[in-house]
């Protein structure tokens, strides 16, 4: 169990993290940040009063400052704007790197020992602001993709060949978007490759649909996005940093010559653990895979360098 988890930003996956977080008792406090007076505030204290209901004695609390969340072990960061019908990820970028780069700045001032979990989109670009503002080391950065993404694609895997999701081992890599990468190769029902259940146009089907999982949630909901699954992802991820799990997990990491990446995030296999990402594991990969796996560095870096390009734009929004 940690001390302190922060989390930021009190929309629906903020604080549907915040209730998951506390329902685990993975910290003795949680601390629920949102600039929006009265919102962080209430929602803490209604998730707080059901812990005599469920069982939990984490203590939830609201604030829309800064000096509550000093010290914390874990910062995971949701603040920004949601995406909406016809939105591209790319269209988050300017806005969101400004809300990103405010939020991260405060945290290196107030927490400068933690372990900072990004989850805005876009994701991978997101990472990477939050990483040069705060100044901590990589293994201290990163963000929450691929957990998600592989909870699509083991979903629909199984829908398919009509199993039940625990049986289906997947993992899928690359940029949170419309480039990830779902390592069809590595895809087994209980250990048997999935292409002996599912024939390549369905398997591919499978691949677009988990392409545009978020999509097809916005498309759906009309306002906001996904955000029961998206906590699940950043629950699993908390555990296994708060209880020393070690688990291999995708996530977003700062790569540094890993999978012939170097200067950009993109989600790979990582060792969580309570040092956060402990280990990047380099798993072989098809000619198809490298290539795809390639060209998705490419559209993280353009996104990138874009705001490297526009830093004026990005801090005025």
């Amino acid at each position: 169990m940690l001390s302190k988890i922060t989390v930021v930003g009190a929309g629906h996956v903020g604080a549907t993290t915040a209730q998951r977080l506390a329902e685990m008792e993975l910290a003795r406090e949680i601390v629920l940040v949102d600039i929006l007076e009265g919102i962080p505030q209430g929602k803490a204290l209604d998730e707080w009063e059901a812990g005599p209901i469920l069982g939990f004695d984490t203590r939830v609390l609201g604030t829309s400052g800064y000096e509550e969340t000093r010290g914390s072990d874990l910062v995971v960061i949701t603040a920004g704007v949601a995406r909406k019908p016809g939105m591209s990820r790319e269209d988050l970028l300017t806005t969101n790197a400004g809300i990103v780069r405010q939020v991260a700045s405060r945290v290196k001032g107030t927490s400068p020992d933690a372990i900072v979990l990004v989850v805005s989109n876009p994701l991978d670009a997101m990472c990477e602001v939050a990483k040069r503002v705060t100044g901590f080391p990589r293994e201290r950065v990163f963000g929450m993709a691929g957990v998600l993404d592989t909870a699509r694609f083991r979903t629909f895997i199984a829908d398919a060949v009509c199993v039940s999701v625990e049986d289906v081992q997947a993992l899928v890599l690359g940029g949170h978007g419309d480039t990830m990468v779902p390592l069809v190769s590595y895809t087994t029902v209980s250990g048997v490759p999935v292409r002996e259940f599912l024939d390549d146009a369905t398997v591919q089907r499978i691949v677009r649909r988990t392409r545009d999982g978020g999509a097809e949630i916005v498309k759906y909901l009309k306002e906001g996005s996904a955000y029961y699954a998206p906590s699940a992802a950043v629950a699993q991820m908390v555990e296994a940093i708060a209880r020393d799990k070690k688990r291999l997990l995708p996530c977003a990491a700062w790569l540094e010559g890993e999978y012939g990446q170097r200067d950009v995030y993109l989600g790979v296999p990582c060792k969580l653990g309570r040092g956060g990402v402990e280990a990047i594991v380099e798993v072989p990969l098809t000619g198809d895979e490298r290539r795809a796996l390639e060209r998705s560095a490419d559209a993280v870096r353009g996104q990138i360098e874009f705001l490297r390009r526009a830093p004026a734009q990005a801090r005025s929004s």
